[in-house]
Protein backbone atom coordinates (compact mmCIF):
# COMPACT_ATOMS: atom_id res chain seq x y z
CA UNK A 1 0.00 0.00 0.00
CA UNK A 2 1.26 3.73 -0.90
CA UNK A 3 0.80 5.79 2.06
CA UNK A 4 2.70 9.12 2.51
CA UNK A 5 2.88 8.60 6.24
CA UNK A 6 1.73 5.10 7.10
CA UNK A 7 1.27 4.35 10.65
CA UNK A 8 2.82 0.92 10.80
CA UNK A 9 5.34 -0.34 8.57
CA UNK A 10 6.22 -3.82 7.96
CA UNK A 11 9.68 -4.26 6.38
CA UNK A 12 10.93 -7.01 3.77
CA UNK A 13 14.14 -7.68 2.71
CA UNK A 14 14.11 -9.98 -0.40
CA UNK A 15 17.45 -12.24 -0.84
CA UNK A 16 18.36 -12.09 -4.57
CA UNK A 17 21.70 -13.87 -4.73
CA UNK A 18 24.05 -14.89 -1.66
CA UNK A 19 24.14 -15.29 2.14
CA UNK A 20 21.98 -12.65 4.04
CA UNK A 21 22.45 -12.89 7.85
CA UNK A 22 19.29 -10.64 10.10
CA UNK A 23 19.96 -10.04 13.43
CA UNK A 24 17.20 -8.39 15.87
CA UNK A 25 18.57 -9.20 18.95
CA UNK A 26 21.50 -10.91 20.60
CA UNK A 27 19.56 -14.13 20.34
CA UNK A 28 17.25 -13.69 17.61
CA UNK A 29 19.42 -14.42 14.07
CA UNK A 30 17.80 -15.84 11.02
CA UNK A 31 20.10 -16.67 8.20
CA UNK A 32 18.74 -17.41 4.76
CA UNK A 33 20.02 -17.64 0.87
CA UNK A 34 18.95 -16.26 -2.03
CA UNK A 35 15.05 -16.83 -2.63
CA UNK A 36 14.03 -16.26 0.26
CA UNK A 37 12.11 -13.20 2.25
CA UNK A 38 12.47 -12.61 5.30
CA UNK A 39 9.76 -9.72 6.71
CA UNK A 40 9.03 -7.86 9.91
CA UNK A 41 5.44 -7.35 10.67
CA UNK A 42 6.06 -5.04 12.94
CA UNK A 43 9.90 -3.75 11.91
CA UNK A 44 11.46 -4.04 14.55
CA UNK A 45 15.54 -2.45 14.54
CA UNK A 46 17.00 -4.69 13.01
CA UNK A 47 20.67 -5.19 11.59
CA UNK A 48 21.58 -7.07 7.72
CA UNK A 49 24.59 -8.72 6.81
CA UNK A 50 26.55 -11.13 4.48
CA UNK A 51 27.92 -13.28 7.46
CA UNK A 52 28.15 -13.25 10.96
CA UNK A 53 30.74 -10.99 12.81
CA UNK A 54 31.02 -8.19 11.29
CA UNK A 55 30.65 -4.29 12.76
CA UNK A 56 27.55 -2.81 11.63
CA UNK A 57 27.66 0.91 10.22
CA UNK A 58 24.41 2.58 10.16
CA UNK A 59 22.23 2.56 7.41
CA UNK A 60 21.08 6.18 6.41
CA UNK A 61 24.78 7.22 5.62
CA UNK A 62 25.13 4.43 2.90
CA UNK A 63 21.74 4.90 1.40
CA UNK A 64 22.04 6.18 -2.70
CA UNK A 65 19.27 8.65 -3.46
CA UNK A 66 18.01 8.44 -6.82
CA UNK A 67 17.46 12.02 -8.22
CA UNK A 68 15.02 11.20 -10.70
CA UNK A 69 12.73 9.20 -7.65
CA UNK A 70 13.71 5.95 -8.66
CA UNK A 71 15.26 3.30 -6.40
CA UNK A 72 17.61 4.09 -3.55
CA UNK A 73 20.43 1.85 -3.34
CA UNK A 74 23.14 0.73 -0.68
CA UNK A 75 26.86 -0.58 -2.08
CA UNK A 76 28.98 -1.46 0.70
CA UNK A 77 31.31 -3.94 1.79
CA UNK A 78 33.69 -5.84 -0.39
CA UNK A 79 36.16 -8.54 -0.35
CA UNK A 80 33.51 -11.55 0.29
CA UNK A 81 30.95 -12.96 -1.59
CA UNK A 82 28.32 -11.03 -3.30
CA UNK A 83 24.87 -10.64 -1.65
CA UNK A 84 21.96 -8.97 -3.48
CA UNK A 85 18.94 -7.86 -1.74
CA UNK A 86 15.72 -5.70 -2.88
CA UNK A 87 13.91 -4.31 0.45
CA UNK A 88 10.88 -2.63 1.12
CA UNK A 89 7.90 -2.24 3.01
CA UNK A 90 4.09 -2.74 3.32
CA UNK A 91 2.26 0.50 4.93
CA UNK A 92 -1.10 0.34 7.10
CA UNK A 93 -3.12 2.43 7.34
CA UNK A 94 -4.09 1.06 11.16
CA UNK A 95 -0.99 0.96 14.07
CA UNK A 96 -2.89 -1.70 15.51
CA UNK A 97 -4.51 -4.98 14.18
CA UNK A 98 -4.18 -8.14 15.66
CA UNK A 99 -3.28 -10.18 12.69
CA UNK A 100 -0.20 -8.11 12.73
CA UNK A 101 0.14 -8.45 16.64
CA UNK A 102 -0.05 -12.02 16.88
CA UNK A 103 2.60 -12.69 14.12
CA UNK A 104 6.21 -13.04 15.14
CA UNK A 105 8.84 -10.98 14.70
CA UNK A 106 10.21 -12.37 11.75
CA UNK A 107 8.37 -14.20 9.33
CA UNK A 108 10.47 -16.45 6.44
CA UNK A 109 9.45 -17.32 3.23
CA UNK A 110 11.63 -19.46 1.12
CA UNK A 111 10.42 -19.34 -2.15
CA UNK A 112 12.98 -22.05 -3.76
CA UNK A 113 10.72 -24.83 -4.93
CA UNK A 114 7.25 -23.16 -4.43
CA UNK A 115 4.97 -22.67 -6.68
CA UNK A 116 5.17 -18.69 -6.87
CA UNK A 117 8.88 -18.34 -6.41
CA UNK A 118 9.58 -17.56 -10.05
CA UNK A 119 6.26 -15.50 -10.26
CA UNK A 120 7.84 -13.45 -7.75
CA UNK A 121 11.47 -13.38 -8.38
CA UNK A 122 10.85 -12.41 -12.01
CA UNK A 123 7.83 -9.94 -10.99
CA UNK A 124 10.50 -8.24 -8.23
CA UNK A 125 12.98 -8.32 -10.99
CA UNK A 126 10.81 -6.27 -13.77
CA UNK A 127 9.23 -3.65 -11.22
CA UNK A 128 12.47 -2.83 -9.96
CA UNK A 129 13.54 -2.05 -13.54
CA UNK A 130 10.60 -0.22 -13.78
CA UNK A 131 11.06 1.72 -10.83
CA UNK A 132 14.77 2.48 -11.46
CA UNK A 133 13.60 4.05 -14.88
CA UNK A 134 10.72 6.08 -13.25
CA UNK A 135 8.14 4.68 -15.54
CA UNK A 136 4.80 5.65 -14.85
CA UNK A 137 3.13 3.57 -12.71
CA UNK A 138 5.89 1.55 -11.72
CA UNK A 139 5.89 2.01 -7.92
CA UNK A 140 2.22 1.05 -7.76
CA UNK A 141 3.44 -2.30 -9.65
CA UNK A 142 5.73 -2.55 -6.51
CA UNK A 143 3.30 -1.97 -3.88
CA UNK A 144 1.18 -4.63 -4.86
CA UNK A 145 3.60 -7.23 -5.44
CA UNK A 146 4.77 -6.36 -1.91
CA UNK A 147 1.32 -6.72 -0.45
CA UNK A 148 0.57 -9.96 -2.21
CA UNK A 149 4.29 -11.66 -0.99
CA UNK A 150 3.02 -10.23 2.44
CA UNK A 151 -0.06 -12.90 1.93
CA UNK A 152 1.58 -15.73 0.85
CA UNK A 153 3.94 -15.31 3.62
CA UNK A 154 1.15 -15.17 6.17
CA UNK A 155 -0.49 -18.18 4.37
CA UNK A 156 2.51 -20.30 4.72
CA UNK A 157 2.68 -19.40 8.24
CA UNK A 158 -0.43 -20.39 9.20
CA UNK A 159 0.01 -23.76 7.37
CA UNK A 160 2.94 -24.35 9.67
CA UNK A 161 0.90 -23.56 12.68
CA UNK A 162 0.43 -26.58 14.79
CA UNK A 163 -3.23 -27.98 15.06
CA UNK A 164 -3.72 -27.42 18.58
CA UNK A 165 -2.71 -23.98 17.98
CA UNK A 166 -4.83 -21.65 19.88
CA UNK A 167 -5.48 -17.53 19.27
CA UNK A 168 -6.08 -14.84 17.10
CA UNK A 169 -4.23 -16.96 13.96
CA UNK A 170 -6.15 -20.50 14.60
CA UNK A 171 -9.14 -18.69 14.56
CA UNK A 172 -8.27 -17.21 11.47
CA UNK A 173 -7.66 -20.47 9.71
CA UNK A 174 -11.04 -21.77 11.12
CA UNK A 175 -13.20 -21.47 7.93
CA UNK A 176 -16.55 -20.33 10.44
CA UNK A 177 -14.50 -18.54 13.33
CA UNK A 178 -12.33 -17.06 10.40
CA UNK A 179 -15.15 -15.50 8.25
CA UNK A 180 -16.83 -14.25 11.67
CA UNK A 181 -13.30 -12.27 11.90
CA UNK A 182 -13.86 -10.93 8.35
CA UNK A 183 -17.46 -9.83 8.97
CA UNK A 184 -16.59 -8.12 11.80
CA UNK A 185 -13.53 -6.20 10.59
CA UNK A 186 -14.99 -5.38 7.49
CA UNK A 187 -18.50 -3.70 9.19
CA UNK A 188 -17.72 -2.68 12.47
CA UNK A 189 -20.20 -0.42 13.05
CA UNK A 190 -22.85 -2.80 12.00
CA UNK A 191 -25.28 -3.72 15.30
CA UNK A 192 -23.61 -7.73 15.48
CA UNK A 193 -25.21 -9.90 17.72
CA UNK A 194 -23.64 -13.65 18.35
CA UNK A 195 -26.53 -14.88 16.63
CA UNK A 196 -26.47 -13.05 13.64
CA UNK A 197 -22.87 -14.02 13.16
CA UNK A 198 -24.01 -17.45 13.58
CA UNK A 199 -26.49 -17.52 11.02
CA UNK A 200 -24.03 -15.69 8.46
CA UNK A 201 -21.27 -18.45 9.30
CA UNK A 202 -24.04 -21.68 9.56
CA UNK A 203 -23.38 -22.52 12.67
CA UNK A 204 -26.14 -22.75 15.48
CA UNK A 205 -25.48 -20.09 18.45
CA UNK A 206 -23.89 -22.35 21.10
CA UNK A 207 -21.69 -24.42 18.63
CA UNK A 208 -20.48 -21.03 17.39
CA UNK A 209 -19.60 -19.06 19.95
CA UNK A 210 -17.88 -22.31 22.02
CA UNK A 211 -15.97 -22.94 18.80
CA UNK A 212 -14.86 -18.74 18.63
CA UNK A 213 -14.26 -19.03 22.56
CA UNK A 214 -12.11 -21.60 22.28
CA UNK A 215 -9.89 -20.12 19.70
CA UNK A 216 -9.83 -16.50 20.28
CA UNK A 217 -10.04 -16.49 23.83
CA UNK A 218 -12.69 -14.72 24.24
CA UNK A 219 -16.58 -14.40 23.51
CA UNK A 220 -17.40 -13.39 20.05
CA UNK A 221 -19.38 -10.01 21.72
CA UNK A 222 -16.39 -9.54 24.06
CA UNK A 223 -13.90 -9.61 21.38
CA UNK A 224 -15.79 -7.42 19.36
CA UNK A 225 -16.28 -4.57 22.21
CA UNK A 226 -12.53 -4.95 22.76
CA UNK A 227 -11.73 -4.30 18.99
CA UNK A 228 -14.08 -1.42 18.62
CA UNK A 229 -12.21 0.26 21.63
CA UNK A 230 -8.79 -0.49 20.17
CA UNK A 231 -10.21 1.23 17.15
CA UNK A 232 -11.96 4.45 18.85
CA UNK A 233 -9.06 5.19 20.56
CA UNK A 234 -7.13 5.41 17.51
CA UNK A 235 -9.14 7.50 15.68
CA UNK A 236 -9.10 9.96 19.19
CA UNK A 237 -5.56 9.90 18.50
CA UNK A 238 -4.70 10.49 14.83
CA UNK A 239 -8.23 12.09 13.68
CA UNK A 240 -10.39 15.72 14.71
CA UNK A 241 -13.37 13.45 14.29
CA UNK A 242 -16.22 14.29 17.56
CA UNK A 243 -16.69 11.52 19.80
CA UNK A 244 -20.04 11.26 18.59
CA UNK A 245 -18.77 10.55 15.12
CA UNK A 246 -16.54 8.17 16.39
CA UNK A 247 -19.01 6.27 18.58
CA UNK A 248 -21.31 6.30 15.13
CA UNK A 249 -18.34 4.60 13.34
CA UNK A 250 -17.37 1.82 16.09
CA UNK A 251 -21.17 0.66 15.98
CA UNK A 252 -22.48 3.28 18.91
CA UNK A 253 -25.85 4.40 18.13
CA UNK A 254 -25.60 6.31 21.26
CA UNK A 255 -22.50 8.63 22.29
CA UNK A 256 -23.56 7.71 26.16
CA UNK A 257 -22.98 4.13 25.78
CA UNK A 258 -19.83 4.48 23.82
CA UNK A 259 -18.75 6.77 26.50
CA UNK A 260 -19.27 3.88 29.08
CA UNK A 261 -17.76 1.13 27.30
CA UNK A 262 -14.81 3.13 26.82
CA UNK A 263 -14.28 4.01 30.23
CA UNK A 264 -14.78 0.66 31.42
CA UNK A 265 -11.79 -0.52 28.75
CA UNK A 266 -9.34 2.87 29.26
CA UNK A 267 -10.62 4.03 32.72
CA UNK A 268 -11.30 7.62 31.49
CA UNK A 269 -14.05 8.75 29.27
CA UNK A 270 -13.09 9.78 25.45
CA UNK A 271 -12.52 13.28 25.69
CA UNK A 272 -10.26 12.68 28.37
CA UNK A 273 -8.76 10.24 26.97
CA UNK A 274 -7.75 12.35 23.85
CA UNK A 275 -6.67 15.17 26.10
CA UNK A 276 -4.47 12.93 27.57
CA UNK A 277 -2.46 11.23 24.80
CA UNK A 278 -2.46 14.61 22.85
CA UNK A 279 -0.96 16.35 25.56
CA UNK A 280 -3.76 18.96 25.53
Amino acid sequence: MVLSEPARVIAFHYVISGTMVLQITRDKVVEVGGGSIVLLPRNDPHTLASRRGLKPVPGDKLVEVDPGAGLARIRHGGGGDLTRIVCGFVGTESDCHPLIDALPSTLVLDLNGRPAGEWIFTSFRYAAQELAAARAGSATVLAKLSELMFVEAVRCYLDALPANERGWLSGLRDPAVGKALALLHSDLARPWTADELARQVYLSRSTFADRFTALIGAPPMTYLTRWRMQVASQRLRESRRSVAEISADVGYESEIAFARAFKRHFSVSPAQWRKDINGR
